[in-house]
């Protein structure tokens, strides 16, 4: 079930948070997501399913979400005697904060716009008031 913002603002939210939050990334889709941020170099879907201890199909779908998020980009390995593989890179996080903030303001000012339109929609509106007997 998703969070009130009030219940969001009351939290101890960490920068982490915000992958759940903007993109609804899962515990799994962060933990993988760290493991590319923390290696020396682009890892496969197997050894990124090493790192966070999981099958590999299940790391594969984890990948995929990051991928479609714009956290992870994916680079095409030739082999010199034919074929290929792919390994994944974390996309600058300067690129990734940037998106967010893009959102965030879109999301700002629709917000902003559904709150005119109740403020609109209520305004004339006069309460109710209770008969009192005597």
């Amino acid at each position: 079930m998703v969070d009130s913002m009030a219940e969001q603002l009351r939290s101890d939210m960490q920068c982490e948070d915000l992958l759940a939050c903007f993109h609804g990334l899962k515990p799994l889709d962060r933990e993988c997501f760290q493991a590319f941020v923390t290696a020396e170099k682009p890892l496969t879907v197997d050894e990124v399913a090493d790192a966070v201890d999981r099958e590999r199909s299940t790391a594969y779908r984890s990948v995929q979400r990051l991928l479609q998020t714009g956290f992870l980009e994916k680079e095409q390995i030739n082999y010199d005697a034919g074929g290929y593989y792919h390994v994944y890179i974390p996309t600058d996080p300067t690129v990734i904060a940037d998106e967010m903030q893009r959102l965030l303001n879109d999301w700002y000012a629709q917000t902003g716009q559904l709150i005119q339109e109740f403020e609109e929609k209520y305004a004339d509106a006069t309460p109710p008031t209770a008969e009192i007997e005597s």
